[in-house]
């Protein structure tokens, strides 16, 4: 570059304004602000959601047979594993499609979580060389995860068709109102640990344990009504209905499994009670879960570029 160019550039850059970053705005301001910078940066946002989905399938010839290729062996898994071999399909009716519900709803939640905890790191490179909205680093692998969703949610929806029958009733309203909040959910603790990652890079390791843990603290290879038999509606059976993965993934169970919604004598099946009422508690508790992650998120962006 020549002396001119190079002193035309720097001319340029001094007559550009200063653009604060991570200004301190107070725990209960600040909000509207970065909301509006979010929006400001849509199209960015949208362009990082459609790179999380192709970076997914890049070089592969299969492309989004990928996206259904593990929840199917997992289905298959637990279908023989724990259906035939222990005798839970025995009673549960409709198993395959109970458990397919459930891990449908699970990789959603899950891959929300871990892709956003290791999101910043992962746009290091953007983080340390241009200013933009932190945020729309773990924004975007929601929006990643949401296709991959849907791309098994049509799968799901037409074994049900093929291999049992579509629910019909009020009870379908779960279904948009369990993944609402599930999403909300998990962005609010995606956001929080990926601004924690930056600082102790053993938070994604600690994550995949958790996830694990939860998984199976969670109906999907096994119904409540298991649940409900040893607890017996008593304080534990409380304290494992207050996760809202779990409420989430029995209000999709509800909407779309039929099965569980006509067994009789022995495939009975039990559901909490007031579950419309506890959607959408769990939903208002979300939003504002995702308010307080925002703002610790906040207040923990502006060494990000000096950490990574």
């Amino acid at each position: 570059m020549s002396t001119s160019a190079a002193e035309t550039r720097m001319l340029a850059l001094q007559q550009q304004p200063f653009q604060t970053v991570s200004e301190r705005q107070g725990f209960f301001r600040g909000s509207g602000r970065s909301i509006a910078e979010i929006w400001s940066h849509r199209e960015l946002l949208w362009l990082l959601v459609k790179r999380e989905i192709k970076a997914r399938y890049k070089d592969s010839t299969l492309g989004l047979v990928w996206s259904l290729a593990r929840p199917l062996i997992q289905l298959l898994i637990y279908y023989f594993a724990i259906g035939q071999i222990l005798g839970a399909a025995r009673n549960t009716p409709d198993f395959a499609i109970f458990v397919f519900t459930g891990l449908t709803t699970w990789g959603l939640f899950s891959e929300i979580v871990s892709g956003a905890t290791g999101s910043i790191l992962g746009n290091g490179g953007l983080v340390k060389k241009v200013y933009l909205p932190r945020e729309i680093f773990p924004l975007s692998t929601v929006g990643g995860a949401i296709f991959n969703f849907l791309v098994q949610l049509v799968v799901l929806l037409i074994a049900i068709v093929v291999l049992a029958h579509f629910p019909v009733g009020i009870s379908l309203l779960l279904a948009p109102l369990s993944i609402v909040m599930l999403v909300i959910f998990a962005t609010a603790i995606g956001l929080t640990l990926s601004a924690i990652n930056v600082y102790l890079r053993d938070t994604q390791h600690f994550v995949e344990i958790a996830l694990l843990v939860l998984f199976w603290a969670s109906p999907i290879v096994y119904p409540f009504t298991f649940v409900n038999q040893q607890l017996h509606g008593n304080w534990l059976e409380q304290l494992y209905l207050a996760n809202p993965v779990t409420i989430a993934i029995i209000g999709m169970q509800k909407a779309l499994w039929a099965g569980g919604l006509e067994g009789t004598g022995a495939t009975a099946q039990v559901w909490p009670d007031h579950l419309t009422l506890r959607l959408c508690i769990m939903l208002v508790v979300s939003i504002i879960l995702l308010w307080i992650s925002q703002r610790i998120f906040s207040r923990l962006q502006g060494n990000f570029a000096q950490e990574i």
